[in-house]
């Protein structure tokens, strides 16, 4: 099965043991590698959780479900745009539907079937919420085509992994837009530097293929570059928290990503095959942290 697993993939445990094919819908909708639906779900909980109305744990339980169905049904949506594209990648050339593992139209019903899971979810939501979530399918329909027409498809990424933040606060409160928006412009920021860093694994075969990144954009300039990503996005975040509540301690709570996120710069080698990896990998602590400070600031007293 090595040969099957991409060099990323989480895939010890439940996926592992699965029988063949269904095996290799899980990979497709990368259940193996859940980094990326915790990215999706963080900005929901820093939405919800800055809005103001405790942990809701019912809501935020969907909001995981949903970040687990439709990361799934972004990937496979994906992979059927990219398959030719996923061929000519060393990383990518395995994944089911570019090696032929799985064909187009069961990739096409899988994604049907994920699509449903959120519809699901996307019901459990007040009616603003639920159009603010549709607008999102556009960006994501936009997205596999980004990294073929501009030299930053991860700022397209960024607005689309972040588009959580703005279900989230719309699916509790409607007002207080201006604390709405830095917030989610920071956490585009944050997408924009650890999907820069995620990008370094493939500088060589992107560039060989003609695939566009901000990691080839920027050359050496890379760990500067990530740098002022993370930076602009704790000062937006810093001004978010500053608008809702005018309290240096409500900046003092930024401080543990803040530090995480710089940490992450300093030891991040591009040159070490294993480092960049581990460094996006980490990004799952760093939404946990600003998901606390979310917490904190909207539900503190006073």
């Amino acid at each position: 099965m090595s040969e099957q697993i991409v060099p990323d993939s989480e895939h010890r445990g439940l996926v592992a043991r699965l029988p063949q094919v269904p095996r290799d819908l899980a990979q497709l909708a990368r259940f193996d590698r859940p980094i990326g639906w915790w990215l999706l779900f963080w900005p929901c909980a820093w939405g919800l959780w800055l809005a103001g109305e405790g942990f809701r744990w019912e809501l935020l339980a969907w909001f995981l479900l949903g970040s687990i169905a439709m990361r799934g049904a972004g990937c496979v949506y994906n992979d059927i745009v990219d398959a030719n594209l996923d061929r000519k990648v060393a990383r990518t050339a395995v994944r089911p539907v570019a090696s032929g593992r799985v064909s187009k139209k069961l990739a096409w019903a899988w994604l049907l079937v994920l699509c449903l899971i959120g519809l699901i979810v996307l019901l459990q939501l007040r009616w603003e919420a639920q159009l603010v979530a549709l607008g999102s399918l556009v960006l994501v329909a936009a997205y596999p085509f980004m990294k073929r027409i501009t030299w930053w498809p991860q700022a397209w990424l960024g607005l689309v992994f972040t588009w959580g933040a703005l279900v989230g606060w719309i699916a509790i409160r409607s007002d207080r837009l201006e604390v709405l928006a830095p917030l989610y412009a920071g956490a585009a920021l944050w997408v924009i530097g650890y999907d820069t860093i995620y990008a370094l694994q493939d500088r060589e075969d992107d560039a060989l293929v003609g695939i566009r990144s901000s990691a080839l954009r920027l050359g050496g300039k890379v760990k500067s570059g990530v740098a002022l990503f993370y930076a602009g996005a704790v000062a937006l975040w810093a001004l978010a928290f500053w608008l809702l509540r005018e309290d240096w301690v409500a900046l003092i709570a930024l401080l543990p990503v803040a530090w995480h996120l710089a940490w992450q710069v300093v030891t991040l080698d591009a040159d070490d095959p294993a480092n960049p990896l581990e460094r996006f990998r980490s990004n799952r602590w760093a939404g946990l942290l600003m998901a606390a400070a979310c917490f904190v600031v909207g539900n503190a007293g006073g």
